[in-house]
């Protein structure tokens, strides 16, 4: 995940997604006095402005979901193609809704996905349900935990395409800030001092350098490597972390790099 400035105010786009309500992720934007918010991807709309789109003109919030639609498919397509360490969700698991939410009947996901009988897909829709009952009560817990767990640290909440949710992203704001006093000694827009031995460390780290590219940007390897050289000579290393971390995406053939959303 990734700071965005919008109108020079700097927006942290993790925090308004997992503090957003169950409605709020469905619909996939927030509302405040003044402004939509993707939680998608932090772009934002203000409001009592009209907002024009191939010769339509559209008020705010009808715009905030033509955006979505336009640019993330749909709320479902952009929460089910996250990483399953993010949604819970195993990859069979995740075949299956994705054939419920377009419609098909069991017969029809049974011989699409070669699989056992009709029942064998009812049986999935049922653990499926299972899965949802338990969900909900764990989400209760949890909620009622807040209101008396005085001594709960706050947790850096890991960023959406975090390839492996483990002890590594068990990170405190109260470590986080200490690490990155510690390996950016001139300031988060200086160098980095050195790229750290440990993982939870690598992982601070390589957030607060993925907050310094643009959300919106696309770029060459060339561009990139010149960003990532002002922070640290060994830029290959740097380029190659956020990558693997899943913070970066990329063309196949390395032309092209831009920030995961």
């Amino acid at each position: 995940m990734f700071d965005v400035s919008i109108g020079g105010e700097k927006v942290n786009q993790l925090e308004p997604f997992w503090n957003a309500s169950l409605e709020e992720i469905k619909r996939g934007y927030t509302e405040d006095q003044y402004r939509y918010s993707c939680l998608l991807c932090g772009e934002q709309v203000e409001k009592g402005i009209i907002y024009p789109e191939e010769q339509v003109f559209y008020e705010a919030e009808r715009f905030i979901r033509l955006h979505i639609e336009k640019n993330h498919g749909s709320v479902f397509d952009y929460l089910i193609g996250l990483d399953k360490k993010v949604t819970g969700l195993t990859e069979h698991q995740t075949m299956l809704l994705r054939h419920f939410y377009a419609g098909k009947n069991d017969k029809e996901i049974q011989q699409e996905m070669e699989i056992g009988s009709s029942s064998t897909i009812r049986h999935h829709r049922f653990m499926l349900k299972e899965k949802e009952r338990q969900a909900k009560t764990f989400l209760a817990i949890m909620e009622l935990l807040k209101e008396k767990d005085q001594y709960a640290p706050a947790f850096v909440e890991p960023h959406k395409h975090a390839t492996m949710v483990d002890d590594r992203y068990a990170v405190t704001t109260e470590e986080q800030s200490k690490i990155l006093e510690k390996y950016f000694q001139e300031g988060l827009s200086g160098p980095l001092a050195k790229f750290p031995p440990k993982e939870k460390q690598r992982i601070v780290v390589l957030r607060a350098i993925a907050n310094r590219l643009n959300p919106n940007a696309t770029y060459t390897e060339k561009k990139l490597n010149d960003i990532l050289k002002m922070i640290y000579s060994d830029y290959v290393l740097i380029r190659r972390y956020l990558i693997e971390y899943g913070f970066l995406d990329r063309k196949l053939d390395g032309s092209m790099y831009w920030l995961k959303k």
